[in-house]
C-alpha cells in the first residue's frame, strides 16, 4: 500500500463523529481504535504520501512490535546503546528495541483505520476551525475548501499543529534535527550517542537499519542553529574509522518537542495526541510509542464522546495521560533546565554533568 491509495475526494464526507487530524502513528492508532469503537472517522494528513518523507531516526521499543508485524516494516533488532561521553567514555547499557521503514509502519497503522472504515485523506490541510460550533474546514490543491462537521477532534498533527494554532493554543518549545542515511561498513546490533556542547540541547546518534544507518543529531536553536557542520564532522570522524560509508544516501530533518506535556490534553472537544499532546520525551526525543498509546486512548475516548458520552469521557482520557506519562515528562524537563545552564561553559565539557542529563546513567534518575 501507498499514500496515494488513500486518497479519496473529502467531499463525500460532510459530517463525522470523530474528525482526525494527522496520519502519523498517533492519528492512525486514534483512527483505527475510533472505528473500531462504532464512530464514523474521517482522518486526513497534509502529505501526499503518508509516512513520507520519513523525518526520525526509526527507532521504536519492544512492546510497538504489535504494529511493526506488517511486511516490510522491520528491518532489524537493536541490542543496546553505546553512549559516548565528552572525555571520550563509553558506556554500553542494555536498549532492546527494533529498527523500523517508518513510513511503512505509518501506512500499517492508517490501512488498519482503512479497513475498520474510517475514510483517509491524503494532500488535504485543514484550514479552518470553529470548536464552538464543531466545524473544520478543510481542503485540496485545486479543489474548493470544504466544511466537514465532527463532534470531536484528534488532533495528531505534530510539534507545529495546525490544530492548536487555529485553537488559539501557544506553540511547544522544540528542537531541530538533521539526519543523514548512510551505508554502514558491517552489520552493527547497537545505537550509538554522542553527547557534546557541540549538539547543545541535544546528541548526536547512529541508528543501524540493516546495511544501512541512520546518523543524526538534534540542537536547541537557542544554542546554535547549524547542524549540519556538526554532523559533517561526525560523519566524517565516522567514515574514517570504517564504522559508515561516506556516501549520504538521503537527508532529512524537522522538530522535536522538548517542553514536555501541554498544560491541558482536552480543548473543548480537541484531543491532543503524540508530538501534538507534548508526549515525546524532552532528553531522548522517544515519541513514537506514546503516539501510538495515546492515539489508541484518544480514538476510544472520542468515540465514547461522540456516541452519546458525557464530556468526562474526554476528562478521563487526559487524567489517563497523565498519570501515564507526567512523572517521566516532568523529570525530563527539569534535567533539560539544568542542562540549559551548563550550555557552553566549562562544565559542559565534564562528564558528570552530561551523565545527569543523560537517560543511560543512574545519574539520571538521582533525585
Amino acid at each position: 500500500m501507498n499514500g496515494d491509495a488513500l486518497q479519496q475526494d473529502p467531499s463525500a464526507v460532510r459530517s463525522v463523529d470523530v474528525l482526525v487530524v494527522g496520519l502519523g502513528p498517533g492519528g492512525g492508532a486514534a483512527a483505527w481504535r475510533a472505528c473500531e469503537a462504532g464512530a464514523s472517522v474521517l482522518a486526513i494528513d497534509r502529505k501526499r504520501c503518508i509516512g513520507e518523507p520519513v523525518q526520525c531516526a526509526e527507532f521504536i521499543p519492544l512492546p510497538l512490535g504489535r504494529c511493526a508485524r506488517d511486511e516490510g516494516v522491520l528491518t532489524q533488532r537493536i541490542d543496546g546503546m553505546k553512549s559516548f561521553l565528552p572525555s571520550g567514555a563509553c558506556e554500553r547499557s542494555p536498549f532492546p528495541g527494533l529498527m523500523v521503514d517508518r513510513a511503512r509502519f505509518d501506512r500499517a497503522l492508517a490501512q488498519r483505520a482503512a479497513d475498520a472504515g474510517a475514510v483517509l485523506c491524503t494532500d488535504t490541510r485543514l484550514l479552518g476551525l470553529d470548536l464552538t460550533a464543531g466545524t473544520a474546514l478543510i481542503g485540496q490543491p485545486g479543489a474548493a475548501p470544504r466544511e466537514v462537521v465532527f463532534r470531536a477532534l484528534v488532533a495528531a498533527d505534530g510539534p507545529h499543529s495546525a490544530v492548536a494554532r487555529l485553537a488559539g493554543l501557544a506553540k511547544l518549545p522544540v528542537v531541530n534535527t538533521r539526519q543523514y542515511t548512510v551505508p554502514l561498513t558491517a552489520p552493527y546490533a547497537d545505537t550509538d550517542i554522542w553527547l557534546s556542547d557541540e549538539y547543545a540541547g541535544g546528541y548526536g546518534w547512529l541508528f543501524p537499519k540493516g546495511p544501512l544507518a541512520n546518523l543524526g543529531m538534534g540542537a536547541d536553536p537557542r544554542f546554535g542553529a547549524d547542524l549540519k557542520a556538526p554532523l559533517d564532522r561526525l560523519h566524517a570522524r565516522l567514515a574514517g574509522s570504517g564504522v559508515v560509508g561516506r556516501k549520504i544516501l538521503s537527508r532529512t530533518g524537522g522538530a522535536i518537542p522538548v517542553g514536555g506535556m501541554r498544560a491541558r490534553l482536552v480543548h473543548g472537544p480537541v484531543l491532543f495526541v503524540g508530538d501534538a499532546a507534548g508526549l515525546t520525551h524532552p532528553i531522548t526525543g522517544a515519541g513514537i510509542l506514546a503516539a501510538v498509546e495515546s492515539g489508541e486512548s484518544a480514538g476510544r475516548a472520542a468515540a465514547r464522546f461522540a456516541r452519546g458520552g458525557a464530556h468526562a469521557e474526554l476528562a478521563g482520557y487526559e487524567e489517563d495521560m497523565r498519570d501515564q506519562y507526567a512523572p517521566a515528562l516532568e523529570r525530563a524537563v527539569a534535567r533539560r533546565r539544568d542542562l540549559e545552564r551548563c550550555w557552553h561553559t566549562p562544565a559542559a565539557a565534564d562528564d558528570r554533568t552530561l551523565r545527569r542529563g543523560w537517560v543511560a546513567f543512574a545519574e539520571y534518575f538521582a533525585a
